[in-house]
Order: structure tokens, then sequence, then C-alpha cells
């Protein structure tokens, strides 16, 4: 809970496009609609993140003696790079329908229509709606791996951080 609203280098704001969307409706009154939406869009990578762990383990088991001697001697972020290649196609198959339900379930695309029937009521305005799953799912993935890279730069620091013999090695 609160892993992406509550941590400014990983929350998920409204899309570029819709910003010009978010700073009418916050002119006009609409800002808790505005705000209900970008606590959807956390709540939602909240509970994508969740489930990524079984792919972070599939790729750790299939390391090769290459891939680990280019962690080891790699720069700060090399394990999460590492992860990243290795799983990002698979994190948006599977974080997409998550993320889907998880918008559905916590109203965030009927929160989305509202906002999106909210701007389009201003005169004189340029539709936008760009697609909130896709997005929210981006971001997600994005902000995991921000977490992940500050946690291995952690690891690679500060022993302290090194919570596992393996780790301490």
């Amino acid at each position: 809970a609160d892993g992406y609203f509550k941590d400014a280098t990983v929350k998920i704001l409204m899309p570029e496009e819709a910003q010009m969307i978010e700073s009418k409706l916050r002119a006009v009154g609409q800002g808790i609609l505005v705000d209900d939406v970008v606590e959807s869009l956390n709540r939602a990578a909240e509970d994508a993140a969740n489930s990524s762990k079984e792919l972070f383990v599939n790729a750790i088991k299939n390391l090769t003696l290459k891939d680990v001697m280019n962690i080891l001697n790699g720069s700060d972020d090399a394990a999460s790079t590492y992860l990243k290649q290795e799983t990002r196609a698979d994190l948006v198959l599977k974080f997409t329908p998550i993320i889907k339900a998880s918008l559905d379930k916590v109203g965030a695309t009927q929160k989305w229509a509202l906002m999106m029937n909210a701007y389009n009521k201003i005169p004189m305005v340029k539709k936008v709606n760009p697609d909130l799953v896709d997005y929210a799912t981006n971001k997600a993935i994005d902000g995991l791996f921000i977490k992940v890279a500050k946690e291995e730069l952690e690891i690679r620091k500060n022993p302290n951080a090194r919570t596992s013999d393996l780790l301490r090695k």
C-alpha cells in the first residue's frame, strides 16, 4: 500500500497528454475528480507490482555465468538492467490485465470517463483520450525498476543492506 502513491519518485501522475486537462479541470473546481484518477492509477500499479516476484525469480534462476560476472563487475545498476532486459516484455503481459482489472475495481476507468466528459464540456478545447491502461502499465513497470535500481545501489554501497549470506559474499 502506498508504494507508488506516496513515493514521489515513482508516483504515477496524469499522462502528459492529459496534463492540460488536469489544469483546466482544477481551474473549474474539479480537482477532486483529478485526484481520484491519480490515486486510482497508483493503486492499480501497487496491485500489479505484487505479481512481479515470480518473473524476477525466474530471470534470476536463468542467469548464466556471463550474466553473473557482468552484474558483479558491472555498473551500479547492472542487476536492474539485466532484470529489465529479461522481464519487461513479460511484465507488460502480466501487468496489463491486473492493472485493467484494478482500474475497473477502484473505478478509475469510470473516473477517467467522468473526467474526460467534464473536460469535453469546457468550450473550445481539443479532445484528448490516451489509453489509460497502457499508460498506467508502463508507468508501473518504470516505477518498479526505479525501486529495484535504488535497492541494488543500496546493496552495492551499504554492507548493512546485504541481508543474506550470498549478498555478504
